[in-house]
């Protein structure tokens, strides 16, 4: 849980302001259904209107199919060349998984031909799914992205093999760029949250951080990172100089974690922004933060979240004499710890005397700390077990997420994460949301294509074993050809079940003639292998009958 902060408040409204700098075409909330290259006009003459000062595209909140985006590109393609926002967020809203990476190809071969020259790129809010991804890859590596400087990726249901295929197009575009053009890369703003990249997808982004190194701000919360990601971002993150942003709110950044980002703020001079709030970083984990920020002045530090981290009261003096000489601190949020009465007092006191007061927010759901567990035995009890937890949910992303495999004996250019294609009969074997997602082209044709081939195996089954028997009766065939099955363990099953509520009366009658009834004269002769089976499913079903 969050605490409203006025900070966060003030970006988003600047962020709105930025969408309508400069000239362009806006469609944004119109909920149009733009599926056919017909349905895309409107679109198309307002960029024809705008002509080569478009700057800006802003699709967001509409629905854009394959067939639409086709029509979009070509009027890219004749007017995109100063093009340098393109704010699609929010634009493939119930398309299918297959759709998305089509329609971005189309528009990536728009603005490729338009030899547009992008700063920014939002794609927010759209489910592209591992799947998704490769569009997304194809138009990332490509020349439009060579000047990106801000990549807007929230909440896209990447994954870890999605993240993994990220990462790789953004170290491509970084290569692909200083051959081409003798500039790498220089992306400043990287937001993925929500994206569930977790350790492993964390790992590989921040071999990106560390080949860039032009990286101002970071934002990835609510991705399922542990501290062994953490460490691997920290150690990618070091080398941005420039960082102002760091925000990885809703990770379990724990104290190990904590130690690693601490041990790097040393770097960011420039730091304005760092939000660790909902990240479980324990008392010990406040303590190794507040540490390095007393070490440094950081004079352009406005904001620090560390909300809901279970901090409890021998943090707080540390926490408040940090802020002593952090002259732009406009926002300390420290709600939802475990301070309790003499750790808020402790922080009052000292922010109070050191003017810090203000920046100070709510304290309303701080929770009273109890003194017998107030020790760091306690802490240390708690980190073990967060770290078992820790291994096994590791683990278990390893076996069930992993879905890029990579040989070590094949080229760089073979070397790619690829995606592993499911099957309807895979995914009934395994049913995990990831493999769902890996079903490909229309999953419910998928789903009714298989479901219409069983019922047509089971119903040739039966025709053909209908025909053999009835060919058999009549041609007299050779009876060698008859198979025997066993059903000795059928009779003991049915003998079972049959004492059972679930088995009613009417049934057992039923079975009941079916046992009794004789043999056929032709084969009076013939010993019945399963008499005595027989008997005894009869005198189970008699007895039943008597009581």
């Amino acid at each position: 849980m969050a605490s409203f902060d006025f900070n966060t408040l003030s970006s988003t409204l600047n962020e709105s302001s930025q969408k309508t700098e400069g000239t362009g075409v806006s469609f944004a909330g119109k909920s149009l259904k733009l599926n056919g290259e017909d349905d895309v006009k409107q679109v198309a003459d307002a960029i024809e209107k705008c002509g080569s000062n478009m700057q800006f595209l802003d699709l967001e909140g509409n629905t854009l199919g394959p067939d639409a985006a086709k029509g979009l590109s070509k009027a890219i393609e004749k007017h995109g060349t100063n093009l340098k926002r393109a704010l699609w967020k929010d634009l493939f809203t119930g398309r299918m998984k297959d759709e998305i990476p089509v329609a971005l190809e189309h528009l990536g071969r728009g603005l490729c031909a338009a030899k547009t020259q992008l700063v920014e790129l939002d794609l927010s809010d759209n489910a592209f799914g591992p799947i998704g991804v490769k569009g997304l890859a194809s138009l990332l590596s490509s020349s439009p992205c060579y000047t990106l400087q801000q990549l807007r990726l929230n909440n896209n249901g990447l994954g870890i093999s999605g993240g993994k295929l990220l990462a790789k197009a953004l170290l491509d575009c970084n290569s692909n760029s200083l051959k081409e053009t003798g500039k790498p890369l220089g992306l400043k703003v990287f937001i993925a949250g929500r994206n569930r990249l977790e350790n492993e997808g964390a790992t590989v982004l921040s071999e990106v951080f560390k080949t860039l190194k032009t990286l101002e701000e970071v934002v990835m919360p609510q991705n399922g990172i542990y501290h062994v990601g953490i460490s691997a971002l920290a150690n990618g993150l070091s080398v941005n100089k420039g960082l102002r942003i760091l925000n990885l709110n809703d990770n379990t950044v724990g104290p190990r974690g904590a130690v690693e980002i601490a041990n790097i703020l040393h770097n960011f001079n420039c730091l304005e922004q760092l939000n660790l709030g909902d990240c479980l970083l324990k008392t010990r984990g406040a303590i190794a933060l507040a540490e390095a920020l007393k070490q440094g002045s950081y004079p352009s530090l406005t904001e620090i979240n560390l909300s809901f981290n279970e901090i409890k009261c021998r943090a707080a003096s540390v926490i408040a004499e940090a802020m002593s000489d952090k002259t732009q601190l406009a926002s300390l949020i420290l709600d939802g710890n475990i301070f309790g009465k003499l750790g808020r007092e402790e922080l009052v006191s000292i922010l109070k005397e050191n003017d810090k007061i203000q920046a100070l927010g709510s304290m309303d759901e701080d929770e009273e700390e109890d003194s017998d567990e107030d020790n760091s035995e306690n802490e240390e009890d708690e980190e073990e077990e967060e770290e078992a937890t820790e291994n096994d949910e590791t683990k278990s992303e390893s076996e069930d997420y992993d879905t890029v495999e990579e040989n070590p004996n094949t080229s760089k250019n073979e070397n790619t994460s690829s995606l592993k294609v499911v099957s309807i009969q895979d995914f009934l074997k395994a049913p995990t949301g990831e493999n769902f997602l890996f079903i490909q082209n229309d999953k419910a044709q998928a789903f009714s294509d298989y479901l219409q081939f069983e019922q047509f195996t089971t119903c040739e089954f039966g025709s053909s074993q209908s025909e053999y028997s009835s060919n058999e009766n009549s041609n007299g065939e050779d009876k060698k050809m008859r198979t025997d099955w066993n059903l000795e363990g059928c009779f003991k099953a049915l003998e079972k079940i049959c004492q059972k509520d679930f088995f009613t009366q009417q049934t057992r009658d039923s079975l009941k003639i079916f046992i009794e009834k004789s043999m056929k004269p032709s084969r009076a002769r013939v010993v019945d292998p399963y008499q005595e089976s027989k008997s005894s499913l009869k005198s189970a079903l008699d007895q039943i009958q008597s009581t």
